[in-house]
């Protein structure tokens, strides 16, 4: 199919955030863009006022006025999270209509492109973000498909009309990253996830060498060192690695924070660049920083032009997201959903406010995550001095027989924790006094956000009064 010719798109799930960026494509590009989603949510309905038709109720008789437009040159595109019970995805079944996941949709647009994939179990975000702000600061014409809101372009899409160079976050949840044929890949992380899947980390590394295998010939990949001898199925392909202590391509020379700011040079195969400011914290966006630098240098990008950009990157909506950042009162959002993710957000948090109570609300994203993930679960979040522990988020699954938040509850080892169900969140806030308050997680815990800022800001109004 040569996505060119598409004039009318319909979506099964449009709301989502990667689902969303698809969207905004397909109508910069003209097409009638029309869509299905269960719940209105601040995306859907940014859609809705951009020009995207949507509807919230399941209606077959609205889907079925549409089939002379889809049956004619129409594109049907659904997310793994509609059920397949939903009537509209079992009419299109029954009408033969072909039905493209998100994953094959990003696939067919990026054959017009040189493109960029960047992969791993988590940072995927973040990184493609900075490296399509990066980019773009250098002037690369490119588009990128984000799974994020980027705070620099102010969505989860950017779009130059005389892009050749895509941009696109490689996800291996269902496997969906091998309807991708990069010219460049960087894998950023290779810690177990999506078991629900893959059911052993085994056969989650045999996606990603399958996916290193569709790399193009003479494309390069870029990973970390002690990745390389696992991911290298490919002969016909350069490999450049990088990171923040080993010896690799790329890494740091030298590392310091001044005044909240992490401050990096970073050494290459053939030049360095010193004293990087860059523009959001997290030790582990340093080294997304020297992987962005890495792919900007396979670009043939002036170093100046490479720190200037790295240092003006805002970071994504979410990511280590800056709520409330006062002397007396810190407030932090993250999307982190996995062990390691929350790590590296408590020990980011821990290494830049090392005198302050750090309390950490976390709700849980899936069963099955949950039960493969107990103990990293418990260990990570013990980092934290004080815990909210809310219940689950279940997104596309039904409840696991014995698994509930409680199964990490009552492994943590910190010196205060609590459980309590979502509806209990703000009136506990609302009676407690914190320094510095991390909300992590990635299902509807971002509702939250706003009401627990508005409710700092009138304790801080009184405070100074």
């Amino acid at each position: 199919m040569n996505v060119k010719e598409i004039n009318t798109v319909y979506f099964l799930g449009v709301g989502g955030i990667g689902m969303s960026a698809i969207a905004r494509y397909f109508l910069a590009n003209e097409c009638e863009v029309i869509g299905y989603d269960k719940t209105s949510t601040i995306l859907s309905q940014e859609l809705e006022q951009e020009g995207v038709k949507i509807h919230y109720q399941e209606d077959v008789e609205f889907v079925e006025g549409l089939l002379p437009q889809l049956q004619n040159k129409g594109l049907v595109v659904y997310t793994p999270a509609i059920p397949k019970d939903n009537l509209e995805f079992q009419f299109f079944q029954e009408q033969n209509i072909r039905l493209y996941k998100r994953a094959e949709v990003l696939g067919l647009i990026s054959q017009n492109y040189f493109t960029i994939a960047i992969a791993g179990t988590h940072g995927k975000t973040t990184t493609s973000s900075m490296v399509a702000h990066v980019l773009d600061a250098c002037g690369v014409d490119c588009v990128a498909f984000l799974g994020g809101i980027s705070l620099n372009f102010n969505s989860n899409l950017l779009l130059n009309d005389e892009a050749k160079v895509l941009v696109v976050e490689a996800d291996e949840f269902d496997r969906s990253f091998l309807t991708l044929s990069p010219d460049i890949a960087l894998i950023i992380s290779l810690d177990a996830d999506h078991l629900d899947v893959y059911e052993a980390q085994d056969e989650m590394i045999k996606s990603y060498q399958e996916f290193v295998g569709k790399i193009k010939p003479g494309g390069k990949l870029i990973t970390k060192p002690s990745y390389k001898e696992i991911l290298n199925m490919n002969a016909a392909i350069e490999i450049q690695t990088y990171d923040l202590h080993q010896e690799a391509s790329f890494n740091a020379k030298k590392l310091e924070i001044k005044n909240g700011s992490y401050f990096v040079s970073i050494e290459g195969e053939d030049e360095s660049v010193n004293e990087i400011e860059l523009g959001l914290p997290g030790i582990h966006n340093v080294e997304n920083a020297i992987g962005s630098f890495a792919i900007a240098k396979a670009l043939e990008m002036s170093k100046e032009k490479i720190k200037a950009a790295l240092s003006s990157f805002k970071g994504v909506r979410r990511r280590f997201e800056y709520q409330i950042k006062t002397p007396s009162l810190v407030y932090i959002d993250d999307y982190a959903h996995h062990p390691t993710e929350i790590e590296f957000c408590v020990k980011s948090v821990r290494e830049l406010y090392p005198n302050k109570k750090i309390t950490g609300i976390f709700q849980p994203h899936l069963y099955s995550r949950t039960r493969d993930f107990v103990d990293e679960f418990a260990s990570s979040l013990s980092l934290l001095d004080e815990l909210i522990l809310l219940d689950i988020y279940p997104a596309r699954e039904l409840p696991i027989k014995g698994i509930t938040s409680t199964v990490i509850f009552d492994k943590v080892n910190c010196k205060k924790k609590i459980e309590l169900q979502s509806g209990e969140l703000l009136d506990h806030i609302s009676t407690n006094d914190y320094e510095v308050l991390l909300t992590m997680g990635a299902g509807d815990i971002d509702v939250f956000v706003q009401p627990i800022k508005e409710l700092f800001i009138k304790k801080l109004e009184k405070i100074n009064a």
